[in-house]
Parts: C-alpha cells; sequence; structure tokens
C-alpha cells in the first residue's frame, strides 16, 4: 500500500519556472486590466465574489486559478475570456 500511494503521489505534476513565470504574467496582466477600469483589489474582488487575500494571490502569481473564477474576472472586466487570457509570451 505504501508503494502504491508513493506512486500516485509521484505522478502529481510539480511547479517549475514555466508554471511560476506564466502565473506572474497573468497577474501582471489582471493588473493592468484591473487599473484600466480604475478598481482596487478590493473592489474587483467583491465583484468578482473573492476575498481580497485570495485575488491579491491570483494577482501576485501565487495562485493557479480556476477557469470558473477567470470567467468571473472576464465577466467583472466587461472582457472576453479569450481578453483576459491574452498574455504574450514575451511580456
Amino acid at each position: 500500500m505504501i508503494g502504491v500511494t508513493f506512486h500516485i503521489l509521484s505522478l502529481m505534476p510539480t511547479k517549475d519556472a514555466d508554471s511560476d513565470l506564466l502565473l506572474k504574467q497573468f497577474g501582471e496582466r489582471l493588473k493592468g486590466l484591473r487599473l484600466a477600469h480604475g478598481l482596487t483589489q478590493e473592489e474587483l474582488a467583491a465583484q468578482a465574489g473573492f476575498s481580497r487575500s485570495y485575488y491579491t494571490q491570483i494577482e501576485t502569481g501565487r495562485r493557479n486559478v480556476a477557469l470558473l473564477n477567470l470567467y468571473r474576472l472576464a465577466k467583472c472586466l466587461q472582457i472576453s475570456l479569450s481578453d483576459l487570457l491574452d498574455i504574450r509570451e514575451n511580456d
């Protein structure tokens, strides 16, 4: 049983530098959109139904956001989901 558990755990994805970079790039994109709409973190978090601390973790690249939460953010910012996720590799 212990061997099986170890095997399953070894298949779980691990965070790597590319993942961290992507999360940070998305956070920067989200921050830019929020500021362009004249919103504070607290205001956008409340509109999306998030706590401010959860929202802050998204913006700082410390949180991997679920699809439905991305949809909520796009809706609050009055943009499409694809526009929200428009992250340039060189940004």
